[in-house]
């Protein structure tokens, strides 16, 4: 047996190595032992007061995740004196010196083997383990009363059927341990754990009823966390009951919000505090909209004009605009949660409530001599129209031409003398095109098309010529036909003219976001213009057929999948007759990409394209589609079966 030890803690030893072969090698050592073995060595191995203390925590961290995986596989078939045994063991490693890493680490253990002794009935098939908990909450011991807290916030069911006889001394517990007599440390776990156990009660008014004197002093122990600055925890506990029981913070809600705007508008502030207490206003706002409306409508009014600061938090960037790539920004810089927020309020408390606050300020902010302010005023256009949009469709004509004396339009910002201003300024239009389709494209088309074809003209700022070229396509997709048509001769001068000198770039330096978006937008249009589009056909059709031919580079893969797409709409809107030959020798050329015997990979950007291109040209071919189906079917059929990265 020692010697069975000795090898299983060289195991562990070698699994915290550095060296990749070395600890794969140690991997699969450790995955053929019996897991009765495991679980009896990691037993020993936590509570060896010899062994290192990463040895030891990494001991625990496996016994968690063997409890949390194969519990059921073993548990059940040991004799009721192991059973028995191994659980006594497992408080007993709670009790031990230690420290309070590895504490949390075996508190974690635990809380899974009680998690699955509670059966399908609710029962608990560990009484010892309530015991334990009450034990050591009445502990004089501040180090045991927070490991009781923790395993309590891991299972906040574990009363099982037998809870509604413990309520009172559940309660008890926890108002005890929230008092000031408590250390910080117990203090902070009490709050995670009654955020636990309220929210796996979010639907029983009772319960909920019953625990709000515990609000207030959970908001003391928040406040000092705030003061602190150290560990976010508690504010994300205030989020989650904000998004799961919004209705248990209402006592509080002026409290909370006042504490909020607090850290939100203190800039000396971390940005994610900042960004987390922004995040608990706008989630309550989000979920109890009119008892935000009802009781905390003056905390909005100072947090809207915040709000839009936050969103003119950027970056100076030299040469932005000449960036060949469309990179994302952070997800979690400023402004992009600042414009997030607005959005989201804008949805949950409605125009009415929204609309009047943001345009209070636009007008300072659209003639400040700073770019910054322009550029979040803009965008704070985008993000409001869909919360906003009753109230705002009153009063586009002032949003789009301005108001003479108080404020310029969004429409003269598209000719600003910062890029970054003009590419918001794109941003808004495109966003209403979409927002407000089909009235603002017949009240405004006269004005927004000419003025976003001569921004196709930005040849120094290739971000801002594709963001024009991307509002065009959210332009057309709704823009009546009859509209469209009057702007073709113009639209397609321009686009043909930019698709020839940028897929002239694309051979001599490579450049090619502006060439990707272009064919998109004259996609767009032909699928608006449907067969007025004819015109354009025999101009366009070599050029984009030449791409495809000659894009078969990595990193123009993105670049052929557009094309393609752009191809087989113009063929749909012109039709098989026109289409027909040109629809053969695409098909040929798309089949050599992905045809019988031929994997993309998963994440080739040409997949989705491709499979939407096939029916399209399905739809103009009709019955001669018949000699292609053998070879598309396989690729069609092998992407439906993927799995999605992302499930809702």
């Amino acid at each position: 047996m020692a010697a069975d030890k000795e090898q299983f803690y060289q195991i562990l030893t070698t699994l915290l190595s550095v060296d990749n072969n070395v600890r794969t090698q140690a991997e699969e050592a450790y995955s053929n032992l019996a897991i009765e073995t495991k679980v009896s060595h990691l037993i020993v191995a936590i509570q060896d007061g010899t062994l290192a203390e990463d040895s030891r925590q990494m001991s625990a961290v496996l016994l968690r995740r063997l409890f949390s995986n194969e519990f059921l596989d073993f548990y059940p078939k040991l004799p009721p004196e192991s059973q028995a045994q191994l659980k006594q063991q497992v408080i007993i490693a709670i009790q031990q010196e230690q420290s309070d890493q590895l504490r949390h680490k075996v508190c974690e253990v635990a809380a899974e083997v009680a998690r699955n002794l509670i059966d399908d009935d609710g029962n608990n098939q560990w009484p010892e383990f309530l015991q334990f908990l009450f034990q050591c909450a009445n502990a004089p011991s501040p180090v045991l009363k927070e490991a009781a807290l923790q395993l309590f916030t891991s299972v906040p069911g574990v009363f099982g059927n037998q809870q509604n006889n413990y309520l009172d001394l559940i309660k008890q517990m926890l108002m005890h341990s929230l008092s000031t007599t408590e250390t910080y440390e117990v203090r902070f776990q009490a709050v995670r754990a009654v955020g636990a156990f309220i929210i796996i009660h979010d639907r029983e008014t009772q319960i909920l009823k019953h625990f709000n004197d515990l609000l207030m002093p959970m908001l003391m122990v928040m406040a000092e966390s705030i003061q602190q600055q150290q560990d976010d925890t508690l504010l994300k506990v205030l989020i989650d009951l904000a998004e799961n029981v919004p209705k248990f913070l209402r006592p509080q809600l002026l409290p909370i919000y006042e504490m909020c705007m607090k850290i939100f508008s203190d800039a000396a502030s971390l940005d994610s505090w900042r960004q987390l207490a922004l995040e608990v206003m706008v989630t309550l706002a989000e979920m109890a909209p009119a008892m935000v409306r009802k009781n905390a409508d003056k905390y909005i009014a100072q947090l809207v004009p915040v709000v839009l600061q936050f969103m003119a938090d950027l970056e100076e960037e030299e040469d932005w605009g000449k960036s060949d790539e469309l990179l994302d920004e952070e997800n979690d810089s400023n402004n992009v949660v600042a414009e997030a927020a607005l959005d989201r309020l804008a949805c949950g408390l409605g125009g009415k409530t929204i609309l009047p606050l943001v345009t209070q300020h636009l007008p300072a902010m659209l003639a400040n001599p700073d770019w910054k302010q322009r550029h979040a005023a803009l965008m704070a256009l985008s993000a409001i129209g869909e919360g906003c949009h009753k109230q705002m469709e009153d009063m586009l004509s002032q949003i789009i031409n301005g108001v003479p004396g108080v404020m310029q339009g969004a429409l003269s910002y598209l000719q600003d003398p910062h890029p970054r201003v003009r590419y918001a300024a794109c941003n808004a239009i495109g966003q209403m095109s979409t927002d407000f389709a089909p009235v603002f494209q017949k009240e405004f088309h006269s004005t927004v098309v000419p003025n976003l074809i001569m921004l196709l003209d930005d040849n120094d700022n290739p971000r801002v010529q594709a963001h024009a070229g991307a509002a065009l396509v959210n332009f057309a997709e709704d823009c009546p036909k009859h509209i469209l048509t009057g702007y073709l001769d113009a639209l397609m001068g321009k686009l043909e003219a930019i698709l020839s000198s940028k897929f002239k770039e694309l051979v001599e330096k490579g450049t090619k976001l502006v060439l990707e978006q272009v064919v998109t937008t004259i996609a767009s249009v032909a699928d608006t213009a449907e067969y007025e589009f004819i015109a354009y056909y025999d101009r366009l059709m070599p050029c984009l057929k030449y791409i495809i031919k000659n894009s078969e580079n990595e990193e123009l893969k993105l670049l052929r999948g557009k094309t393609i797409e752009c191809v087989t709409l113009i063929g749909v809107a012109v039709g098989g007759e026109k289409f027909q030959n040109d629809a053969t020798e695409v098909m040929d050329m798309l089949l050599k990409t992905h045809g019988e015997g031929v994997e993309l990979p998963d994440d080739d950007p040409q997949t989705s394209y491709m499979i939407s291109a096939w029916s399209r040209i399905c739809k103009v071919l009709g019955r001669n589609f018949e000699q292609y189906l053998p070879l598309v079917m396989g690729p069609v059929m092998r992407t439906a079966s993927m799995k999605p990265d992302v499930a809702l």
